[in-house]
């Protein structure tokens, strides 16, 4: 009950942005006066928190406003895509202080968990902060994961990765704690925690990377699913007359909206001469950043296949919102800032014109306030989640 208040504490501290007094803390909190204080002169003596200043708000003593300290913690966060790993170190209020990008080597697991050890030590080293600050890392790869096991099982872009024991490798590479979560999941938390989401906050979070996933966030916590493997849509079928998919449908998700998927469109639409000599994910990154740019100057065939794009993602994106019924829906991942322009064009009218609840309310579709990054900041904040935010599971007793 003890951590469990602690974090209930902290977490509103956070939250607050300015600082809370004691008493508001009290307040905000439901906490008794003597709990508070207990609490946070714990944190005080930890370096967690600093008191920052007094304030005269009405009759009584000037209160004492306390606030966060970012740097008295830090964590790592990663995230794994098959074309390029992301590097972030965040401190203790989620801020970015450092970041870092690579190629993810085109080798068998064990040289990319070895890149990733070796870039995870130098982007703490260049930051010149000291290990023993470092709360752990967080690692967002793409499913399907064994939560259980930190092992990544046989994910489709990631050629080799049958059940790669990321977390423990990882872990005794860098001396470091390991969290493994999926990079949709770990993305909704990095949003959450930087829009400093409501208690009640709902929305589908639809990531677009190398391939495509969603995530549920409900009452302001992400919903991980009973494996930690939510937000599979790869094999949703959004176009029954399209290409056919290894699954033996045609139009799933994974053969009609993934950038590979995109750049093979232009191609039969003669946006390029189909004259590539490799499909790798790098190449695929390249032409499909070329097609984004061509559209952006205007080129109409360009465009049309950026549009037929957003067609296809609207059927998925308003299945997965009348299914859910949540309040929004939040695109991101590391393809959205170049399909962005585009694609809230196009979507939110023909959302609202599916949507099962349009009668009710309207459905807003926005971008993510993250960025590119928000794989690899999510995931280190799934670590700063641990240390910070209350659990009801921090409640329960074995036996």
């Amino acid at each position: 009950m003890g951590d469990f208040n602690q974090s209930v504490v902290l977490e509103a501290i956070r939250q607050s942005g300015e600082g809370l007094s004691r008493i508001e803390l009290a307040s905000a909190t439901g906490l008794s006066a003597q709990t508070v204080t207990n609490i946070t002169r714990r944190l005080l003596d930890d370096g967690f928190i600093r008191e920052a200043g007094r304030t005269i708000n009405g009759p009584g003593k000037p209160r004492v406003t306390l606030r966060l300290v970012p740097d008295s913690r830090f964590a790592v966060g990663v995230h794994l895509d098959p074309a390029i790993m992301t590097f972030v170190l965040l401190d203790l209020s989620g801020a970015v202080v450092r970041r870092k990008s690579i190629r993810t080597p085109a080798k068998e697991p064990r040289w990319i968990i070895s890149a990733m050890a070796a870039t995870i030590d130098a982007l703490i080293a260049e930051a010149d902060v000291d290990r023993d600050r470092i709360a752990g890392v967080g690692v967002a790869a793409p499913g399907p994961l064994d939560a259980e096991k930190g092992t990544v099982i046989d994910p489709p872009k990631l050629r080799g990765w049958h059940r790669v024991r990321l977390r423990a490798v990882l872990a005794e590479a860098t001396g470091l704690p390991v969290l493994l979560e999926k990079d949709t999941t770990a993305a909704a938390s990095g949003e959450l925690w930087t829009r400093r989401a409501s208690a009640d906050d709902s929305f589908v979070f639809i990531y677009l990377g190398t391939g495509i996933g969603a995530a549920l966030a409900r009452e302001g916590e992400v919903v991980p699913g009973s494996t930690r493997n939510i937000g599979e849509v790869g094999h949703v079928i959004v176009d029954p007359d399209g290409p056919r998919c290894t699954c033996g449908s045609r139009g799933c998700v994974e053969v009609v909206c993934t950038p590979q998927a995109i750049v093979e469109q232009a191609e039969r639409a003669g946006v390029f001469q189909d004259d590539r000599e490799a499909s790798d994910v790098e190449s695929v990154d390249e032409r499909f950043g070329e097609l984004c740019e061509r559209a952006g100057r205007g080129d109409v065939a360009a465009l049309a296949v950026l549009r037929q794009a957003a067609v296809h993602m609207s059927v998925l994106t308003a299945a997965l919102a009348n299914m859910l019924d949540v309040d929004r829906v939040v695109f991101g991942g590391p393809f959205w800032s170049r399909l962005a322009e585009v694609y809230l064009s196009e979507i939110p009218g023909r959302l609202d014109r599916a949507s099962a609840t349009r009668a009710v309310r309207k459905l807003p579709v926005d971008g993510t306030v993250v960025g590119d990054d928000v794989g690899a900041v999510g995931a280190g904040c799934v670590v700063l989640d641990s240390v910070l935010s209350p659990r009801a599971s921090g409640l329960l007793l074995d036996g």
